[in-house]
């Protein structure tokens, strides 16, 4: 069967209303699946697997804090602002190239085999960067650009495996609870995942001591293998989700279609992932750098910059936890319009009175942290959430890969010009850009993000499925053989929906 031949009288033959389309909609999805004790259970297993490694991507994404510090002490001459910003990117180069990758294949190929995929770029990656070695010191941080490039593969290819597959999972439990169980799974360890690095390197740091830099690195960099490989083997045996089943698109996915449908979605979600990963991300990797320089450059001070950057990323954690019990209450748009607020108000405070609050390091990092908490609070929990809730099914995991490629890219671009802004400009000048992306992140939101407040994702699949029906695509939805033996197509749902309420 195909989408031309799915009954006119079953859903509306026009988009003009969605109101329409909602209602009848709910009158179908929500009675046409219930899930069971045993369902629900491994849906909660899924959420658990998907989410449980992103800690290992937020440790990935944050270890180079440290390390540039240290890399900075141990070789002087050696890592120059050209070879830390080099490595630093290397990260999110991979990223990049895995969020487009595996975005667009985990729509393909499924959510498990995607999320196995990642897993093993990580812990291969990792492997590769502990061991990294040169005939000169150059080599070995070529070495380690290729190695970080690949676990960047892995980091980066998580966002649309983990976090689609998370979503699909927790829209099977309870849809009040879907907003915060996925910000749980997702930017909690994302987020916890920069204070927990800084703590492995204080630990490591205390064991090695100070003479023995570059094995508190090269542990550093190994602990990375080990958190992905902790609950490898769930991730190989976690349940596909219902939603997927019935709403994937393996075959001439109509690009145009979805580009034309979501184009004010996709303006929305990337252009705001641009802007907040070109702040949040060089303010992460080179927040470490920023205290020491405030703190002085002799070697004694690498423990104090780490607990003062300790100190940082635990302000800045609470921000989650508020943004999570703020979505359902405000909806995730508003939450994201007060988090890029934040940016405005803290980067202003800090960037114009630079000069004496960097004299009093207590305040500063005080003010720096809450301007990381608003990050948090907003962009960081619903940029993923958003994605995951604004797209079909069918094209989610395409389209988070999309949206977070555009984010990476603005870190990557943030980044490189955070140094140069340094010092041409003024270091207080990168907190003024910050606000400055505040502004521009709360308009574009509230222009081109999508109100969203946990509506059940299968109303999305079937407005979608409806709009590619009108405009002539015929093509199968579902995968074959997932349910009850059969090709799991649009027509099929509805026709078995009305003969229920029959």
């Amino acid at each position: 069967m195909s989408l031309t031949e799915l009954d006119s009288k079953a859903l509306p033959t026009s988009l003009d209303s969605a109101e329409d389309i909602d209602r009848q909609v709910d009158g179908r999805v929500v009675e046409s699946y219930t899930p069971t004790t045993a369902q629900k259970i491994a849906s909660y297993l899924s959420i658990f697997c998907a989410g449980a490694a992103l800690i290992s991507d937020g440790y990935q994404n944050n270890l180079m804090t440290m390390t540039n510090v240290l890399f900075d002490k141990e070789y002087p001459e050696q890592y120059t602002s050209a070879m830390s910003t080099r490595v630093s990117n290397a990260l999110l180069v991979g990223e990049i190239l895995g969020q487009l990758t595996i975005g667009f294949t985990c729509d393909y190929m499924g959510r498990k085999t995607a999320i196995v995929t990642t897993t093993l770029m990580i812990v291969i990656g990792g492997i590769l960067a502990t061991a990294a070695h040169g005939k000169t010191i150059d080599g070995m941080f070529w070495m380690l650009v290729i190695c970080r490039g690949i676990v960047g593969f892995g980091t980066g290819g998580e966002y649309p495996a983990s976090s689609t597959a998370a979503s699909e999972a927790a829209n099977e439990t309870q849809l009040k609870r879907r907003g915060p169980i996925f910000i749980l799974v997702t930017n909690f360890p994302l987020s916890f995942g920069g204070p927990f690095a800084i703590c492995v390197f204080l630990i490591v740091l205390s064991a090695a001591g100070e003479n023995h830099l570059s094995t508190v690195w090269r542990v550093c960099f190994g602990i990375g293998c080990i958190l992905p490989l902790s609950v490898f083997y769930f991730r190989w045996k976690m349940a596909t989700s219902y939603l997927y089943k019935k709403g994937a698109i393996k075959k001439r996915v109509p690009y145009k279609l979805v580009v034309k449908y979501y184009w004010r979605s996709l303006i929305g979600t990337c252009g705001t992932w641009f802007l907040y990963d070109f702040v949040t991300f060089p303010n992460g990797v080179f927040s470490g750098q920023i205290i020491s320089s405030i703190l002085g450059s002799s070697t004694t001070n690498i423990k104090k910059t780490a607990e003062w950057d300790l100190l940082l990323g635990a302000i800045a954690l609470p921000g989650v936890f508020v943004g999570a019990w703020l979505c359902n209450i405000i909806g995730r748009r508003n939450t994201m319009m007060v988090g890029f607020s934040g940016y405005l108000v803290f980067g202003l405070i800090i960037g114009c009175a630079f000069e004496k609050i960097s004299g009093i390091i207590g305040l500063f990092v005080v003010f720096y942290g809450l301007m990381q908490c608003f990050g948090n609070l907003g962009p960081g929990d619903m940029l993923g959430l958003l994605s995951s809730e604004s797209f079909a099914t069918g094209v989610r995991g395409t389209c988070y890969g999309l949206a977070a490629a555009c984010g990476k890219a603005g870190a990557a671009i943030g980044t490189e010009c955070f140094k140069p802004i340094q010092a041409n400009l003024g270091k207080k000048w990168t907190f003024i850009i910050a606000a400055i992306c505040g502004v521009v992140g709360v308009l574009t939101t509230y222009f081109f993000v999508p109100h969203i407040n946990g509506e059940d994702l299968r109303f999305e699949d079937e407005k979608f499925a409806a709009y590619l029906k009108n405009n002539g695509w015929d093509g199968e939805i579902g995968e074959k053989g997932s349910i009850e033996g059969e090709v799991v197509m649009v027509e099929d749902t509805v026709d078995a929906e009305k003969a229920e309420s029959d």
